[in-house]
């Protein structure tokens, strides 16, 4: 009972199956489980007619709490972020919080003595896509997740720069998104797409007004490319913009629609021609990360988060004539992309490597136990030859 204790809040839980914060409380938890932490992730599970709130297994030496919600949608995850809070506050754990959207519940944390550390994701409520009302909410939550944590994690030196408006700047740590090296993957995921190794670019995002999906599709297909345009992420129909990508879209724009299972997108990565990111609101992009770490040439959105992100040597645009000229030169000039490719490994193995960055979430976790002072997590309970290396 006196190892250190975590809980991981926030995700919809692990095995990771979603997203980036999924990714990132599943590399968390395994590797703190491996240095002797005692780790609790919360999974979330929508059910038409609820049996049990709580139910626990165990997965790789984490537990994982799973909590039933009978509802759908925004109202499902503020309902499961609520009974995560609830049930965190009679756990002797330091907590963990992904992302403020269940900021509100935070102070119910505090009142029972809970020590948090949140990740504070991206400027949500900048986000276009996101009426007043849920930008008002965003706005809210992030002033309450802002003052009811102890200590606040970006993931971005931009979006620390933000967060200094919020709280002092020593309450603050910057610690950006992991990835591993792609050096090889398989044609077969190619080949069931009718894909050609480098005979097309690649978006993998949510079809989204931020993430400039409209342009990259129409900049795309304003002529014949010989090539093909590779769009992951889910359409909707009945969604006015994914109705407009779709009508933009020649001939040449393959909709696989979401593809999640890691290993088929590592290789659509991996055998690409150029990677496209038109985000143009977050921190420190999971996706872009990853396509680094895939050697990935990069076409992105010219603005602060992803200029930060890659580094220099790729190729950012800030409107359609820009994107085009970047498409097009990726499709007719081949040997530009190599230096671009080069540059992309070397800023993920400098900035981006998992090892650094799950150690300095360790790190943090342990200077806020010992603030706290609590026997649920005393630093000196890990193992002696896990202890963190210095940077």
């Amino acid at each position: 009972m006196g190892r250190p204790a975590v809980a991981i809040l926030g995700t919809r839980g692990i095995p990771a199956a979603h997203g980036g914060f999924e990714t990132l409380a599943e590399r968390l938890a395994q590797h703190l489980a491996n240095r002797g932490w005692r780790v609790t992730v919360y999974c979330q599970h929508e059910v038409a007619t609820l049996r049990r709130r709580f139910t626990t297994t165990t997965w790789r030496g984490i537990e994982l709490v799973h909590v039933e919600v009978a509802r759908k949608g925004a109202l499902a995850t503020l309902a499961f972020d609520w009974h995560c809070a609830r049930h965190a506050a009679a756990r002797d754990a330091l907590c963990l919080v992904l992302g403020y959207n269940g900021a509100p519940f935070l102070p119910w944390l505090r009142l029972h003595g809970k020590t948090i550390l949140t990740n504070m994701d991206g400027i949500e409520w900048r986000r276009p896509k996101w009426n007043r009302s849920v930008r008002g909410y965003f706005w809210v939550s992030e002033w309450i997740a802002a003052w009811a944590s102890h200590r606040l994690i970006a993931d971005h030196p931009a979006i620390a720069d933000h967060l200094a408006t919020r709280r002092p700047r020593s309450a603050i740590a910057t610690i950006p998104y992991g990835g591993d090296a792609v050096t090889e993957a398989p044609t077969a995921p190619l080949d069931a797409l009718g894909l050609k190794p480098q005979n097309y670019l690649l978006s993998v995002a949510r079809i989204e007004p931020d993430n400039s999906i409209l342009p990259i599709v129409r900049a795309f297909s304003r002529r014949r490319r010989g090539a093909r345009l590779v769009v992951l992420g889910c359409l909707n129909e009945e969604n006015p913009y994914h109705r407009a990508v779709r009508a933009a879209a020649g001939d040449e724009v393959l909709f696989p629609g979401g593809i999640y299972d890691p290993a088929q997108v590592r290789a659509l990565r991996f055998h690409a021609r150029a990677y496209l990111h038109g985000h143009r609101v977050g921190g420190t992009n999971p996706s872009l990360v990853e396509a680094l770490w895939a050697g990935n040439a990069v076409i992105a959105h010219d603005n602060v988060f992803n200029a930060w992100t890659t580094g220099p040597g790729q190729f950012p645009f800030r409107d359609e004539a820009a994107l085009e000229a970047a498409i097009h030169l990726a499709l007719t000039e081949p040997e530009r992309l190599a230096p671009a490719r080069a540059a992309a490994r070397m800023r993920a193995a400098e900035a981006f490597a998992w090892s650094e960055v799950l150690g300095r979430y360790e790190t943090e976790l342990i200077a806020l136990a010992e603030r706290a002072g609590s026997h649920h997590a005393a630093p000196a309970a890990v193992r002696p030859d896990a202890a963190p290396r210095p940077r």
